[in-house]
């Protein structure tokens, strides 16, 4: 009986709460049909609804989210869409909280442009009709917002004697035209056009491709070894394949080869291209084998260059009381004193062991080794002297 009795209770109770209060939800519609708006238009969802609550409205956009207090009026909530969304074009999410509505809306630009926003670039690019540079043009409403995809775009060059209009259609926003070179170089000016609406002036250079190879030449005073005077070399016009000389500034390296095989390095850059480096003579006979370059893109002819040894030969004087080592006179070519600064080196040995190095330059033809400086000890040495390729050496001299 009693397993009886509790199990009426129970389906009692179940009934009981079967039956307990059930509220009628209440109903909220949205009553706005319109689904597409221009950017900078008054923007306002309406909701019917015979319910005193007020749900927030939830809107996500490209620039973020937010969430929108309605104003009650004659059971309709009215949700004003804020400004910071509604002048920006694109697609609007929203969702009303605490119910199953949600939706979307897109918002448009305006028809109308303001602003070409224009890139270009590269600012220079190379002649030949391969290499080009690339202008990019956006047109956008008062709101900064791009136009819509189809909006005709016009893009003009002109380039020496002929001129070009291509009408481009927005596409993902933006119109784009690639300017290609010519074989002739100079300078490219770029505008557009969009809706009466006109950007300002703009430029590319075109500049001359990679040189061809080239061919050098010398040019000297005279053919004499004396370590003064300086040889030029000249490059010819360096121009590309296009016959276009090469820009101001292009870099050429000169490189020096003598008999044995060390290499000297000059350069120069080209103004109006040609391209001259200098280099000093040798101050002994030698031969120059010379070959110019533009790195990695042109290279010369190789000539060569002989220098006549000048000083045939050199004295060498101990002065009287062994303080002073004299070397010289030292003559050029016409007999004249060698102008100053070539090297002299002096080494000095006792029993065949290197002691002492000095290297100077001479002055008035003569090269002056101060010994007393040296504080050598009595005894015999051998001076070793060399200069303009020639050596001579003092044996046993006694100090």
């Amino acid at each position: 009986m009693a397993i009886k009795h509790t199990y009426l209770s129970l389906l009692i109770l179940l009934f009981l709460s079967s039956t307990t209060i059930v509220d009628t939800p209440n109903e909220i519609k949205c009553i706005t049909t319109q689904k597409t708006f221009e950017a900078g238009e008054f923007i306002e969802l309406l909701f019917s609804t015979t319910q005193n609550t007020f749900p927030g409205l939830y809107c996500s956009h490209t620039y973020g989210s937010t969430i929108i207090t309605p104003i009650f009026k004659n059971n309709v909530l009215y949700y004003e869409i804020p400004s910071n969304i509604g002048n920006k074009a694109g697609i609007i999410h929203w969702k009303l909280l605490e119910s199953p509505l949600y939706g979307q809306f897109t918002i448009t630009p305006k028809t109308n442009v303001t602003t070409l926003e224009t890139y270009i670039g590269p600012p220079s690019i190379a002649a030949g009709g391969s290499d080009f540079s690339m202008m990019v043009v956006i047109p956008t409403d008062a709101l900064d917002n791009p136009l819509k995809d189809g909006t005709q775009v016009n893009i003009k060059h002109q380039f020496l004697s002929s001129e070009e209009n291509n009408e481009i259609l927005t596409e993902h926003l933006i119109s784009y035209k690639n300017i290609y070179s010519k074989k002739e170089t100079g300078r490219i000016l770029i505008t557009s056009e969009c809706l009466n609406e006109h950007s300002k002036e703009y430029d590319i250079n075109v500049l001359a491709a990679i040189p061809t190879n080239f061919s050098i030449s010398a040019k000297r005073h005279h053919v004499y070894a004396d370590g003064n005077q300086v040889t030029t070399f000249v490059t010819s016009i360096l121009k590309d394949e296009f016959d276009n000389v090469v820009n101001d500034g292009t870099f050429v390296d000169f490189f020096i080869t003598n008999e044995v095989g060390n290499i000297l390095k000059t350069n120069g850059s080209t103004i109006k291209g040609i391209a001259t480096a200098t280099m000093i003579h040798p101050d002994h006979k030698s031969r120059w084998t010379i070959k110019a370059f533009v790195n990695g893109m042109a290279e010369s002819n190789v000539i060569t260059l002989d220098y006549t040894q000048v000083i045939t030969d050199f004295d060498v004087a101990v002065s009287k009381d062994n303080n002073m080592l004299i070397i010289g006179p030292l003559q050029s070519f016409m007999k004249q004193m060698i102008p100053d600064g070539l090297q002299v080196t002096l080494s000095i040995y006792k029993e065949n062991i290197h002691i002492y190095t000095s290297t100077k330059g001479s002055r008035l033809g003569f090269a002056h080794f101060n010994l007393k400086d040296l504080a050598l000890k009595k005894g015999n040495y051998n001076f070793n002297i060399k200069t303009a390729g020639l050596e001579k050496t003092l044996q046993f001299t006694k100090l």
